[in-house]
């Protein structure tokens, strides 16, 4: 690409990637985004661009490696089939899709969005040029279709897969054919945007611009009244993409278009931190926040912060269960109300994916407050991680994860799905929100302000700290084991800190450098801040040791989840077919083995195996056990029933300190620290 139409070099720095042994294994650069024209108002850490992380082993990489897999495997003729139908343009002898971008379907032309994202993601992550070059045909395509639009008779500007018609008929309050025009709208700007910042595509500008200007358009004639009807039907996070467009251009006329978007009968209970979520459907909202979020950033208006910090402390503390994921057939309950929703589509993938974007947002702002990354990582390790099948080579996923007994993942909505998600026919939001999810696991590990390093999330990894000449190179099995090492070289001279996350679930954490325990503060659910001189080579060894908790639903005190450190646990039960939750006898769980997360246990009294949530897959397993009768927390396994696989005395494998303890279900610890 010539230097014009790439994204900016970073420092000369920036030209070497890192082996878990600090060698250089590579020459390509690392390439910044275009920078924002308006710096986010409030925040108090910064991301690292995704270019200057890279995983380096492990679940997280496989992930990411199976997403590629697909994203480079995609043919873009056939994503483009219903735009060039819609602009009266030829398919050029593709075939349709199915699923939900079928010809038909009401809301296709939503996933497009999606995959240029992806693209994006994986151009910035792994200077991956196939990718590249897909996002750059499709947006050329895009563009052919934008201008087309006299001939097919829309508006100029508009672009979609479905005719302008339904955009009148959702005005007039009229649409009844189930589409959900400014949601589909939404994604198509998200990846315009992603294309034009992350690979520095000048053309996506170009369409985006064109698009946000219809928007603009169609909504200005609106009155309020009418406005506000209009958002009753799903509309994505229009105020999101539309705040972002204002902060990456500074034109405020895209700030007030975003604004138009902020839906009252939504934001006015959140502002007053009242949870009347009872109902609504959950992923709906949640891009809505995260709008609040940036608009908050945007303006400074506190308003539109409290609506997300609340937003977020109700859902994590009253409607979250064990995994982190919400809803119950894509819908909030009642507050609390867990134990009386573990069904088979629970657990819907996007929910949670918009959760962790809000968290991050969150986080920014506050980034003393460690409970936003407990949530984030438990979230992410124990749903999203495995929503994605690890026997499939091109990552494709589930769109529910049930969490009733006896559940199996591979569900997909009663319309268009009840499986895996396929090549070319389901395309579900959730199978538009995993290919993102699977470029970008890397985006949180790393933070920074000024020469303050933050560590959040404990993944094998390299940084390359180009701003300062500094790399960080991340080695552990966690969460198998309980230990991350953090080598810093390069020029790391003078007196700096790294901050690193404490878990809330953890007891007498400790952090070494160099083999010498160090006198600093791991007070459980905080950041413990390592301040010296450095030298080139120095290792930070951080231990968190781990230990079963039986965490409660809130509706239910004697329905548990068992976890052990960061993981959710569940049972295997091959392909028997459950219909209550059996009774675990919680003294019996004994770990079985140091080199793997695996134990075992009597439940109705028969043995029963139990591992990380994340890899029960092509099985029937257990989350939620009844445990009546044993009180609370139960009898606690000793160390003597933790037995290390090395055959070792029991009690003394750092793996094998185990105790057990109880958390009441409720979540407050999250909440109350907001």
């Amino acid at each position: 690409m010539p230097l014009s139409r790439r994204r900016l070099f970073q420092a000369a720095g920036a030209t070497v990637a890192l082996s878990a042994a600090g060698q250089v294994i590579g020459t390509s650069p690392a390439l910044a985004a275009l920078p924002w024209a308006r710096s986010d108002i409030g925040v108090s850490a910064y991301e690292f661009d995704l270019g200057q992380v890279r995983l380096t082993s492990g679940r997280w990489l496989d992930n990411q490696n199976r997403t590629l897999s697909y994203l480079r495997f995609v043919d873009v003729d056939r994503l483009l089939y219903v735009f060039r139908t819609n602009h009266r343009l030829s398919t050029n002898g593709a075939a349709a899709n199915g699923g939900w971008d079928a010809p038909s379907f009401p809301f296709r032309s939503h996933m497009q969005g999606h995959f240029l994202t992806a693209w994006a993601q994986a151009y910035a992550v792994l200077g991956d040029t196939t990718c590249r070059d897909k996002a750059e045909r499709m947006v050329a395509e895009l563009a052919r279709c934008q201008a087309n639009n006299g001939a097919a008779g829309f508006t100029s500007g508009y672009l979609s897969g479905f005719p302008e018609s339904d955009i009148t008929a959702l005005e007039n309050r009229t649409l009844t054919n189930g589409n959900v025009p400014y949601y589909c709208v939404h994604k198509t700007l998200a990846g315009l945007l992603d294309v034009w910042r992350l690979i520095g595509n000048t053309q996506a500008r170009s369409v985006l611009l064109a698009l946000a200007g219809w928007v603009d358009t169609r909504t200005s004639r609106l009155s309020a009244g009418q406005t506000q009807a209009m958002l009753g039907t799903e509309f994505g996070g229009m105020n999101a993409v539309l705040t972002d467009l204002y902060q990456m251009t500074g034109d405020s006329r895209w700030l007030t278009t975003a604004q138009r978007f902020d839906h009252a009968a939504v934001f006015n209970p959140l502002a007053a931190n009242q949870d009347q979520l009872n109902g609504l459907h959950a992923n709906t909202q949640v891009p809505k926040w995260i709008g609040a979020a940036r608009e908050y950033k945007a303006t400074g208006t506190t308003r539109y912060r409290d609506i997300a910090a609340n937003a977020w402390s109700i859902t994590v503390g009253a409607h979250t269960y064990a995994n982190g994921s919400n809803s119950q057939a894509e819908h909030f309950r009642a507050p609390n109300a867990i134990a009386a929703h573990l069904t088979r589509d629970t657990g819907e993938a996007c929910n949670t994916y918009n959760m962790l974007k809000l968290t991050r947002e969150l986080w920014l702002l506050s980034p003393a407050r460690a409970a936003y990354f407990d949530y984030y990582e438990n979230a992410l390790l124990n749903h999203l991680i495995g929503q994605q099948n690890p026997v499939d080579a091109r990552g494709h996923v589930t769109y529910f994860t049930p969490l009733n007994p006896g559940g199996r993942r591979g569900v997909g909505p009663a319309w268009g799905g009840g499986t895996w998600s396929t090549d070319y026919n389901s395309f579900w939001c959730c199978q538009g929100t995993g290919i993102e999810t699977n470029t970008k696991l890397m985006d949180s590990i790393y933070f920074h302000n000024g020469t303050t390093l933050f560590v959040n999330l404990f993944v094998p990894s390299t940084l390359n700290w180009s701003q300062r000449g500094i790399a960080v190179t991340q080695t552990t099995s966690y969460p198998v084991s309980d230990t991350t090492s953090l080598q810093v070289t390069g020029d790391v001279s003078g007196s700096w800190t790294m901050r690193v996350r404490i878990p809330a679930w953890t007891q007498g954490a400790t952090i070494s450098v160099n083999g010498v325990q160090q006198a600093v503060t791991t007070t459980p659910g905080t950041y413990a801040d390592l301040t010296r001189s450095w030298t080139s080579g120095d290792t930070v060894t951080v231990r968190l040791p781990m230990r079963l908790v039986m965490k409660a639903a809130n509706d239910n005190p004697t329905m548990r989840a068992v976890t052990y450190g960061p993981v959710v646990l569940s049972g295997d039960y091959g392909n028997t077919n459950l219909s209550s939750a059996p009774t675990l006898t919680i003294s019996s769980i004994t770990r079985t083995s140091t080199s793997s997360l695996n134990f075992t246990a009597t439940a109705n009294g028969a043995s029963v195996r139990l591992e990380p949530f994340y890899d029960a897959h092509n099985h029937n397993y257990v989350v939620y056990w009844n445990t009546s009768g044993q009180g609370g927390g139960g009898p606690a396994p000793s160390n003597q029933n933790i037995r290390p696989a090395d055959g070792g005395q029991a009690g003394t494998s750092q793996d094998a300190q185990v105790v057990l303890a109880d958390d009441n279900g409720s979540n407050d610890n999250l909440g109350r620290l907001l």
